[in-house]
């Protein structure tokens, strides 16, 4: 199963994660099949997304749109992102 990583520094964590959470339909018709949502236990401010999407073409379109772009503005995202396309390999038991 193919995920996307995201990993980005947001001006205020209460601000940003209303508009992330009203996105969620976005993120569902572009492919999404939901994720994982961390903070920097340091930095409350940094976050890492990690959504499992239904395929890597799909997950690559949704980082490249306007809509996106225009979301993480409006949600005072304060850093240029990390993003990583990723393939699952293995669940190790421990």
């Amino acid at each position: 199963m193919p995920y996307l990583l995201i990993r980005l520094k947001c001006e205020d964590y209460a601000k940003w994660k209303p508009v992330f959470d009203g996105h969620s339909d976005v993120r569902k018709a572009s492919g999404s099949k939901g994720g994982h949502l961390f903070r920097n236990a340091d930095d409350f401010n940094e976050v890492v997304v990690l959504l499992e999407w239904d395929n890597l073409d799909n997950a690559r379109k949704f980082t490249q749109s306007d809509n996106l772009r225009k979301t993480m503005e409006r949600s005072g995202v304060s850093d240029k992102p990390d993003i990583y396309f990723l393939d699952e390999v293995e669940r190790p038991s421990v």
